[in-house]
């Protein structure tokens, strides 16, 4: 099992594939299986490399609030522990959040930046209603199982097939976060931000984002298109928060476009 080490703490990745690299950034709570469904399409394409951030799966789960440029500089740990100087970079979530704050810190190593069903954080971001915040900040206090239950009408479309949900669930089990690895994430979200620094992105960007996303509503994915400049912005109908999940084919086809 390889580990790179940031700052005292120890950070799962592993790889798949041959060719151009490309990092894998997952969300919050979320352990790297959660890309089980882009890993096959990509990894046939790209050297791809993913990680547990910092407080779930395999990784480290140090005490205290972490933050949005720690978790970007674990990444840029991965990435010299994989012997890559320059990686095309796709974040959903809080991993967008991640990708976005490396992409700024680390211009120089970002060829391509997809950011997925993510946000710029702080007062200029548009929260998510007030019943999905409770049931977020709740699951820290509800058993594993009824946390994850919980979400699954705010994260994905009404129209997805509860089988194919199923599937998902059944990953999460395998690596649900602890209280400490989980409060220490949303701590971090909540301190960030990038709307006064987004201008500062220069690599090309995607932005890419499910239009009945109840946990990141998509008024942010518009939020980010008109302050990186030269970005393009999609948007997948009948997709929510986990739109690989909800519409795997396109999304996966509009990422694999931009890409190459």
């Amino acid at each position: 099992m390889p580990y790179a080490t940031s700052s005292g703490t120890r950070i799962f990745w592993e790889e798949a594939g041959t060719g151009e690299p490309l990092l894998l950034i997952m969300g919050l709570g979320y352990s790297h299986e959660m890309w089980h469904r882009t890993l096959p399409v990509v990894s046939a394409h790209y050297r791809t490399i993913l990680f547990d951030n910092r407080g779930v799966g395999k990784s480290d789960v140090p005490q205290g609030a972490y933050s949005i440029a720690q978790m970007a500089a674990d990444a840029a740990v991965v990435l010299d522990a994989a012997g890559i100087a320059r990686a095309r970079v796709f974040g959903i979530s809080m991993g967008g959040m991640i990708a976005q704050e490396f992409a700024l810190n680390y211009p120089e190593r970002v060829n391509r930046l997809v950011l997925g069903c993510t946000a710029c954080g702080g007062p200029h971001s548009v929260s998510a209603e007030r019943k999905v915040l409770d049931i977020l900040m709740a699951r820290a206090t509800m058993t594993p199982d009824e946390g994850a239950e919980a979400m699954v009408p705010y994260i994905y479309d009404a129209s997805t097939p509860r089988e194919r949900i199923e599937e998902d669930l059944a990953i999460r089990r395998l690596h649900y976060p602890q209280a400490t690895g989980y409060m220490g994430q949303v701590q971090a979200i909540l301190a960030w931000s990038t709307f006064d620094r987004l201008a500062g992105i220069r690599a090309p960007t995607l932005i890419i984002h499910g239009e009945t996303d109840q946990l990141v509503p998509p008024e942010n994915a518009r939020i980010l298109a008109q302050h990186i400049a030269g970005s393009r912005l999609v948007m997948l109908p009948h997709a929510s928060h986990i739109f690989v999940t909800d519409q795997p084919e396109e999304s996966h086809r509009e990422v694999l476009a931009f890409l190459s």
